[in-house]
C-alpha cells in the first residue's frame, strides 16, 4: 500500500511536471516565439518636442522583439528615466505595433548657473516646469521643433543657489513657486502681448522683482497675481498714452503704488511681440 501511494504520488508529480512543461512549450511556440507577433511598427505620439527617434531609442525597443513577451513595465521605467518625460503610456496592438503616448514636461523658466572652467566661467543652463521640476535642456539633435522655431527664449530666474539645481527634482521654495505661478498668470493676460517677461528676481523675502523687455522693473507680491497684473496693465496703458514707459513699479504696495517713468522717446523703437506657437500633440510611426 504504500509503494502503491508512493506511485501515485510519484506519478502525479511527474504528471504535473509534464504537462507544465509541454505548457510552456506550447506557449512559447505558439506566443512568445511566434513570428506573427513580432513588432513591426513603433507608434510613437508626444505632446512636446522630442523626435521619435529619440524616444524609439530611449525606450530600447528593437523591431522584430516580440510584442507579448514585451515587458511594458521596463520600458516605460527606461523612458521616463528621462527627466523631460513626466508620464508615458503604452499599449499593444494585436499583431505587431507597440503604440506609445509620451507628455513631456515643459519648461517655463530657465535658470543660468556661472561655474568654473579651464579658461574662467561658463553658464550652466537649466531648465524648470512649472511644478519647479530641473531639467537639462534638449540637444538639439534630440529635438523635433527647433529650438529657435519653438521657444528660444525663457524669463531667466535669479537668486536660485546651486545646490538647489538638481537636475530630475523638484525645488521646494514658496519664493519659486510664486515665480513660477506668476510667469503662468502673466502669459495668459492682456499684457503678454505688450511686453514680456526676461528676468524674475527670487532673491528678497516676500517680493518678486520681474524685469520686462521694455527695461521696467516690476515688484510682486507673492499672491494675487491676477489682481496685480491688472493694476500694471492699467499703468501701462496709461504711460503708452502718455508716450512715457514705467521705469519702476512696486505693485506689492496696495495704497500710493509707488511709480517711476522713463521717457519713451530715450529708448529703441519698441519691436514687434512674436506669438509663441502652442504645443500639440505630435505622431509618428
Amino acid at each position: 500500500m504504500a509503494a502503491t501511494a508512493l506511485g501515485v504520488t510519484c506519478g502525479t508529480i511527474l504528471g504535473l511536471y509534464a504537462l507544465w512543461s509541454g505548457g510552456e512549450w506550447l506557449l512559447n511556440r505558439l506566443v512568445y516565439e511566434n513570428r506573427s507577433f513580432a513588432i513591426q511598427t513603433i507608434d510613437v505620439e508626444t505632446d512636446g518636442v522630442i523626435s521619435a527617434d529619440q524616444l524609439r531609442r530611449w525606450s530600447k525597443v528593437k523591431i522584430g522583439a516580440n510584442l507579448l513577451s514585451l515587458d511594458l513595465a521596463q520600458v516605460r521605467r527606461d523612458l521616463e528615466m528621462a527627466p523631460v518625460i513626466k508620464h508615458v503610456s503604452l499599449e499593444r496592438i494585436l499583431p505587431a505595433t507597440l503604440r506609445i503616448r509620451v507628455s513631456e514636461r515643459e519648461p517655463i523658466a530657465q535658470v543660468n548657473m556661472p561655474r568654473p572652467n579651464g579658461d574662467g566661467l561658463e553658464f550652466a543652463v537649466f531648465h524648470v516646469d512649472a511644478e519647479g521640476y530641473v531639467l537639462l535642456p534638449l540637444d538639439p539633435r534630440q529635438r523635433a521643433i527647433p529650438l529657435q522655431g519653438y521657444r528660444s527664449e525663457l524669463p531667466l530666474l535669479s537668486g536660485i543657489s546651486f545646490s538647489e539645481l538638481q537636475p530630475g527634482r523638484s525645488m521646494d521654495s514658496p519664493q519659486l513657486a510664486a515665480a513660477l505661478g506668476l510667469i503662468q498668470e502673466f502669459a495668459s493676460c492682456p499684457l503678454a502681448g505688450l511686453v514680456e517677461l526676461k528676468r524674475i528676481d527670487v532673491s528678497m523675502p516676500q517680493v518678486l522683482v520681474a524685469t520686462t523687455d521694455e527695461g521696467s522693473e516690476i515688484t510682486f507680491s507673492l499672491n494675487d497675481f491676477d489682481r496685480q497684473l491688472r493694476r500694471w496693465h492699467v499703468v501701462h496703458q496709461e504711460c503708452a498714452r502718455f508716450q512715457q514707459r514705467i521705469a519702476s513699479l512696486d505693485l506689492a504696495v496696495n495704497e500710493n503704488t509707488p511709480l517711476r517713468l522713463q521717457e519713451a522717446s530715450v529708448l529703441p523703437p519698441e519691436a514687434p511681440k512674436s506669438a509663441k506657437p502652442s504645443r500639440q500633440r505630435r505622431k509618428h510611426v
